[in-house]
């Protein structure tokens, strides 16, 4: 069952010609990046496959035998033809009775592998290792419909926006009686944000976890733990309530597949986030990220993309257009993959200096711009962060403007705000405190989504026109000069090494988990990609 947004009535008078050609110039950006991911593999991408095959675990030094086995592959054969020929071409030949012994006796150097060139060995490998993969395709297909069940029991909350709360402990079993206290006080959705610096592991701890840092660790059984948690709740409630967590960083379609397995109903997930703000190299980031997307269209996740970040770094009325050209990459990449208009939370945040004339004016237009130019997303409103100076009382105030933004602008996903935010770790009473702002609001204001119309020509309808044509200049400037400058190169990834997102440099030879990407081979083969791509059930 998707949840469908209720579009308001087009309140922004936006030239469609523009509008047409903003996506026309994405969809020309976006085309090069993806012929690169359709061309390389990651170790992540192949670790992913082993786990979708059930592959889990890990040795006495917490390192997964997913990373063990592909590792293995890759010193002896390369990942170019992918891990999953090799791996089911040693099973039938005996070296292993099975998938687990097969990656523990990799890890002692025990195992050979190769390249079958026979073709009746190289085609019943590869028939094996799909056989092999689609029971882990199908668990995520009996997890999807299991939530379309649960939903359709138990029923949607009754508004929108969705209110959605993070709760981050660090220990999973102190985050689930916070995270269902939370629900029982009216959050929609629960986001349990991620230890600081697992984006940067590559390998996806095993286990539940009790510490982490400002965050607990991403794994399957805190996944596990949660969700139940959950599901408990929901069915006191009488209402779903969903679980996110975060698709990012070196392990992001392990972290995806582990998500589609255990049914969460969310994933931060976007398609530059890791590359600029954690200095991930963009090729590794962009072959992993379209196999997620792939992954979590399957598994009827929506995801939340980040834009919010760059006006962290970047001034948020000098650099909305750059959130409007993110925004539209991230629906074209999305799109490509797979994903529906109703799976796309993109992000946009109220990030404006609140001490400039006329800021909250320029939220609303900001906050318009989006909701009209993608009608069907469930689009993801970020609360003010970088101006919270500690003032609790003024922070509270600040976050009563940014709800009231989201009931004026038909916004679908609202994370709540804390007068705290950037200073403490919240308490569960700042938590308390947030949601009845929200609530406030909600019941004072929810309907002027129905009222609120700017003028023709008035300061928000020439504020909105204006971002989008900067956001269209840059698009132009983008595929134009670069490919001009660079003959040969992919003016996406040229861009991104010049900063012109949220400030930061980062070229496409540089970067976290470059000797992590592979280049396939003609004979390239991967079982999860081609049935996720021919939609095989």
């Amino acid at each position: 069952m998707s949840p469908t947004t209720v579009a308001p009535p087009p309140r922004l008078e936006l030239d469609p010609r523009v509008v047409r050609k903003a996506r026309t110039l994405a969809r020309r950006l976006g085309r090069p990046v993806v012929d690169i991911a359709r061309s390389h593999t990651t170790v992540s991408v192949e670790r992913a496959t082993l786990r979708l095959a059930g592959l889990a675990g890990a040795d006495h030094e917490r390192v997964p035998w997913v990373n063990h086995l592909v590792d293995a592959v890759r010193d002896q054969v390369g990942l170019e033809h992918g891990v999953t020929t090799p791996v089911w071409d040693a099973l039938r030949r005996d070296e292993a009775p099975d998938l687990l012994t097969l990656a523990q006796k990799a890890s002692a150097g025990s195992v050979s592998f190769r390249i079958p060139e026979k073709k009746g060995e190289l085609s019943g490998a590869r028939r094996a290792a799909r056989a092999a993969v689609r029971p882990g395709l199908q668990r995520i297909d009996r997890q999807r419909a299991a939530r379309d069940r649960l939903v359709g029991r138990l029923g949607d909350p009754p508004q929108r926006p969705w209110v959605y709360l993070i709760v981050a402990t660090g220990d999973i079993y102190e985050d689930i009686p916070q995270a269902q206290a939370a629900a029982r006080e009216g959050a929609d959705v629960i986001a349990v944000i991620r230890s600081t610096g697992q984006s940067l592991l590559d390998y996806v701890p095993e286990g539940a976890t009790r510490e982490g840092f400002a965050g607990t660790y991403a794994t399957q059984e805190n996944f596990r733990l949660m969700r139940a948690a959950l599901d408990d709740v929901s069915k006191e409630l009488g209402r779903y309530v969903r679980l996110t967590n975060y698709a990012s960083g070196l392990c992001m379609p392990e972290i995806a597949t582990l998500a589609g397995l255990e049914r969460l109903d969310m994933m931060l997930n976007d398609s530059m986030y890791g590359i600029l703000f954690r200095d991930i190299n963009p090729v590794r980031t962009f072959v992993d990220q379209r196999f997620s997307r792939q992954i979590h269209a399957r598994a009827g996740i929506i995801i939340n993309t980040g834009e919010d970040n760059y006006l962290t770094t970047a001034d948020a009325v000098e650099a909305a257009h750059t959130v409007t050209v993110s925004q539209l990459m991230n629906e074209y990449f999305g799109r490509e993959a797979g994903l529906e208009d109703w799976q796309l939370g993109l992000g946009h945040a109220f990030e404006i200096n609140p001490d400039l004339p006329d800021s909250f004016r320029m939220e609303l237009a900001h906050a318009l711009l989006a909701r009209q130019l993608f009608p069907d997303a469930p689009l993801k409103w970020m609360p003010p962060t970088k101006h919270m100076t500690g003032d609790i009382f003024k922070g509270y105030l600040l976050d009563g403007f940014f709800n009231l933004v989201g009931a004026m602008t038909g916004q679908s996903i609202l994370l709540v705000g804390m007068m705290t935010e950037a200073v403490v770790t919240p308490f569960l009473s700042d938590r308390d405190l947030a949601l009845q702002n929200v609530r406030y609001v909600q019941r004072a204001a929810g309907g002027l989504t129905e009222d609120f119309h700017p003028p023709r020509d008035g300061f928000i309808q020439t504020r909105a026109r204006q971002v989008l044509s900067e956001a269209v200049e840059l698009l132009e400037k983008i595929t134009d000069e670069k490919v001009a400058k660079a003959s040969g190169s992919t003016p996406l990834l040229e861009a991104i090494g010049d900063g012109t997102f949220g400030l930061m440099k980062r070229p496409k030879d540089q970067g976290k988990g470059l000797d992590g990407v592979a280049r396939r081979a003609d004979g390239y083969d991967n079982p999860a990609t081609t049935m996720l791509e021919e939609g095989t059930r």
